[in-house]
């Protein structure tokens, strides 16, 4: 076992490569004060940042998850895109983990939006508003399951 800046990898598969948690939080993190800024500025004008930062943010906290728990190997990378389908997310997450049926749910809501906010002809303030209201629960389920997000 390997422990870096705090987190203690138990999972190494080989590969010789170690999961550092940190760098994840830090893109969240990143990820998430752009959200916010934009949410701050003008939902309806900075669509395209909150739709393009959501997704990001919500990538990076299932990929916490699935490292914390063990349930990847260390270099996997979650790709945003591969939750616009759910027979795509069936294939690459087909092991079971906690609160699953709902998380992937709630990235599946998040995607599905992101490209008409992110490239689209500009979206009502109530889409943009669903849209928020739909991350937020995610970021909260997450937070609920052990993910430092703030």
């Amino acid at each position: 076992m390997k422990e870096i800046l705090g987190y203690k990898c138990t999972h190494n598969l080989g590969t010789n490569v170690t999961m550092n948690i940190d760098n994840h939080l830090e893109r969240l993190k990143e990820s998430i004060e752009a959200f916010d800024e934009a949410i701050i500025k003008d939902i309806v004008k900075k669509q395209r940042n909150i739709g393009f930062n959501a997704s990001a943010a919500a990538a990076d906290m299932f990929e916490i998850f699935l490292h914390k728990n063990n349930l990847i190997d260390p270099g996997f990378v979650v790709k945003h895109e591969w939750f616009k389908s759910k027979n795509k997310v069936k294939d690459k997450f087909p092991y079971e983990f906690e609160k699953k049926e709902e998380i992937l749910d709630l990235m599946h809501r998040v995607e599905e939006r992101r490209d008409s906010l992110c490239y689209g002809k500009p979206q009502s303030e109530k889409v943009v508003e669903d849209f928020i209201l739909k991350f937020q629960e995610l970021k909260k389920l997450f937070k609920s399951i052990g993910v430092e997000i703030e």
